[in-house]
This record gives structure tokens, sequence and C-alpha cells, in this order.
């Protein structure tokens, strides 16, 4: 048995906003979820209809707990195991770990705008046979997916301000799971609203804006 003792220390701060900013997120996205039942008596997905979006859910759900909920602990944790234990060259640079807050706060509220620019057509899963509006202004007027690159950005900043062996294989895992999804997502989306978000899919890069002059973008 593993006896550990807790203590949120000066350099453990950034470790516990990082899991704060995570929690809020993900409470959030929980809220959404309810909303989107409650106001448009559809469901968000968050269980999907699909087969295969239930069983990747299966080993995704368990990354995202230990997303939010090793940054918490591991802030408390005087002499944490091996697993849980950041490594020196990275937790050791104060200034390194406070970027990460920022950055990770600033993830946050990019993908605020983007889910308030989704509105109605917010969904956390993909159902190949519900046709949603699609949305092409704001952050969609840059990139396909601003959600998944700026939840990459905050797994990213979380890697940093945690810079263990668990947390290297949660953010793997969960980056691995943002760029599969976002491939299934558009070739749905191309099933469901053909030419319009084929125009869209060629003009736009998947998570970084695409190098070249401005594009004539479809209408909403």
């Amino acid at each position: 048995m593993i006896a550990m003792s807790f203590s949120l220390t000066p350099t453990s701060w950034p470790a516990f906003l990082v899991g704060l900013i995570l929690l809020a997120y993900w409470l959030r996205v929980l809220q959404m979820v309810a909303r989107t039942r409650r106001e448009i008596g559809r469901a968000a997905n968050f269980i999907p209809p699909e087969r295969l979006g239930r069983v990747i859910r299966i080993v995704w759900c368990p990354v995202v707990v230990l997303w939010v909920v090793v940054p918490l602990v591991t802030a408390f944790l005087v002499d944490p195991p091996a697993f849980l234990r950041p490594l020196r060259a990275v937790s050791g640079k104060s200034e390194l770990s406070w970027a990460a807050v920022g950055v990770a706060a600033l993830a946050f509220a990019g993908t605020w705008v983007c889910w308030r620019k989704m509105g109605s057509s917010w969904r956390m899963g993909i159902d190949p046979n519900e046709r949603t509006q699609l949305v092409f202004n704001g952050p969609y007027a840059y990139v396909r997916h601003p959600i998944y690159a700026l939840s990459s950005l905050l797994m990213l900043a979380s890697v940093v301000a945690v810079c263990s062996p668990l947390m290297w294989i949660v953010g793997a895992l969960h980056l691995l799971f943002l760029q599969w999804e976002a491939r299934r997502e558009e070739k749905t989306l191309i099933a469901l609203h053909g030419q319009a978000y084929a125009d869209y899919y060629a003009q736009l890069g998947r998570f970084l804006p695409k190098l070249a002059g401005k594009r004539a973008l479809p209408s909403r």
C-alpha cells in the first residue's frame, strides 16, 4: 500500500488552476448536453446513436475523467508515485507552468466563443441521420474544427502544467481521438450536406488556417 501526503505548495498552483479550468470546461459541456435536450428536444449525442461512437466513448470518457482529475490530485501530492511524478525539467520551470495556465484559460475562452457560434447546432457526438445547420462564421471561418483545435491546445497546456507519465498517456490518447473524431465528422457532414460542406472542406484547414488568401465561404 502506498502512503501519500497532501499539501498545496506554491509550485503546485499551476497544476491546480489548470485542473479547475478543466473542471469548469467539462461541467459546462454537461450543462450544454442537458440544455440541448431541454430547449430543442434533441439529444446532444453524449452517448452517440452510432455503434462506433459508443465504443469510442468507452475509452474516451475515462481519458477525459483522468484529464480533469490528475491535475487536481497531483497538485496536492507532496511525494507522488512515479506515474504521477512531474518531469523536473518542465515542472521546475515556474514561468513555463504559469504560461500553461494562461494558454489553458485562453483555450477555454476561445471554446466558449465557438459554443456560442454553434448555438443549437452544437452536438457532442455524431448522428449520421441528423442534419443540423452548418456554421461558417466566427472561428469557423478560419478552421473546420476550432473546438477540437482548442481542445488540443488545452490538452497540451495540461501536459506542460502536469508533465507526468500518466498525463502524457492521457494527452496522447485524447489527441488521437480528436484526430479520429474530426475525420469521422467530416465524412458524415459531407454525406449529409453534400457540396456545401465539400466546398467548405476544400477551402479551410482542419485545425490550422490554410496559408492562402481570403476565400468566399458558403452562406450559412
